[in-house]
């Protein structure tokens, strides 16, 4: 077997204890120094997977394994578009797709040419213990169960809600207290589009706001609480994990892949009806189901040592195919055509287009 770097081990080995890796201290950049391998490094949702490839590229090809922190979405983004050269990521792992904004942010650092690979899908679990209350709750119960202020006459105000059972009377008598993501992570940015934005346009009176004055729209439904019935628990979706099986009654919101490797603890909501699954992720039933992204900068292809080998073992049939080994920590694969326009966009390495605003 060949020899994996210190760094590379460590980093594998905190993420399987279930510790926080590459969180940089509150008010300090997101992250600093790259050295001279490659280094991707954002969403706590697709860090698993990426860890893996690094493990296999390693393995395979002897070259030193890549360096993956997990600093969610936004913060690994933001590392990214710091500028070019080793002071900053090769890679950005993501759990949704850059906005305008951050697109902008990069071309103004000299980071030019972004290449976007979609490497899968993965769905959004709310769960909760094992030995835990059932729930299943639609788009709106989150909304109401979850959001800063809600409708109130002919206006909003503070969510009163204290109890699931006080937003929908079929759901348990259990305090409403969730666990999930930080405004830094592309798990909270897609949860509150997926659940928060579509469970407010399930109420006529907010989805006519949206037409009238869609800043306000959101605000009002893309705020969660800030009361304690919602607590943001970094980076660390193992550690949401833990937390539930240490307190009783309350909920979590993380990726799919890790509700598939700890079944044995934890168990999943029903959205609208149906159960988190493979099947029901890959064709869209399942209410929060996204698509997940690596984006690369072509300027480091070719400087950087086993960079485009690095993204060719990302794509690969052995990786993210049906059966592949990233299907096994829980990737849901893209469909063959797309799977091979993917192939194809790591070949080309065409720079994406400005994301519209």
């Amino acid at each position: 077997m060949h020899r994996i770097t210190v760094a590379a081990t460590a980093v594998l080995a905190l993420a399987a204890c279930g510790q926080p890796v590459g969180k940089a201290p509150a008010g300090a950049p997101a992250a600093t120094g790259g050295g001279a391998g490659v280094w991707a490094a954002g969403s706590s949702t697709v860090f698993p997977f990426a860890t893996r490839v690094a493990e296999n590229f390693a393995r395979k090809t002897g070259q030193t394994a890549p360096r993956i922190e997990s600093l969610g979405t936004g913060g690994g983004i933001k590392a990214f578009c710091a500028g070019p050269g080793d002071n900053a990521p090769d890679i950005a792992n993501a759990s949704r797709q850059m906005k305008a904004s951050e697109f902008k942010a990069c071309q103004a650092n000299g980071v030019t040419d972004i290449v976007e690979i979609k490497i899968g899908y993965d769905g959004i679990v709310i769960a909760t213990a094992r030995d835990g209350g059932d729930f299943d709750v639609s788009v709106k119960d989150i909304y109401l169960g979850l959001a800063k202020e809600v409708p109130q006459g002919a206006g909003f105000a503070a969510n009163p809600a204290k109890a699931w059972n006080e937003v929908s009377a079929s759901l348990p008598k259990q305090r409403i207290q969730v666990y999930g993501p930080p405004p830094t992570s592309g798990t909270r940015d897609a949860f509150v589009e997926l659940a928060l934005n579509a469970g407010g346009e399930a109420i006529p009176f907010i989805k006519a706001l949206k037409s009238s004055n869609e800043d306000e729209f959101k605000r009002v439904t893309g705020t969660v609480r800030e009361d304690g019935a919602w607590i943001d628990s970094g980076e660390n979706d193992n550690a949401i994990i833990q937390t539930l099986t240490r307190t009783p009654g309350s909920l979590g919101v993380f990726g799919y892949s890790f509700l598939e490797q700890n079944g044995d603890k934890v168990k999943a909501a029903k959205v609208a009806g149906v159960s988190p699954s493979l099947a029901a992720i890959s064709d869209g039933s399942y209410p929060l189901s996204r698509s997940l992204y690596i984006y690369v900068k072509k300027a480091s292809v070719g400087v950087k040592p086993g960079l485009k080998q690095f993204l060719e073992e990302f794509v690969s049939a052995a990786a993210v195919g049906k059966g592949g080994y990233l299907g096994e920590r829980g990737l849901i694969p893209l469909p063959p055509e797309a799977a091979a326009a993917q192939k194809q966009a790591v070949m080309a390495l065409t720079p994406m287009a400005a994301p519209a605003e």
